[in-house]
């Protein structure tokens, strides 16, 4: 699992069946300060969430087709959650 900000949406004219009735978004890992971040990469929304959204995606095959309950989906990233607030404690 991973948190990441929502920094885009992809349109497509034709997608795989799996990805049926859902959106495509961009997001942006979100690192610690002085973190080096990881690359934007694209996740299928099962949340509703929305450009400046922060989300919780489960970014492993296994447990993304078991999100959307199809175990031969061709997925990796599913964003499972929209987070209203983080707080770091030390």
């Amino acid at each position: 699992m991973i948190l990441a900000k929502v920094v885009g949406t992809v349109v497509t004219t034709i997608s795989h069946p799996h990805y049926k009735n859902r959106r495509l978004l961009v997001v942006r890992p979100l690192v610690m300060e002085g973190d080096k971040a990881d690359e934007d990469f694209i996740a299928l929304d099962s949340t509703q969430a929305g450009i400046g959204d922060t989300v919780l995606i489960n970014r492993e095959g296994n447990g993304a087709r078991q999100v959307l309950r199809n175990p031969d989906a061709c997925v990796i990233s599913v964003i499972v959650g929209i987070v209203d607030s983080v707080t770091i404690g030390e």
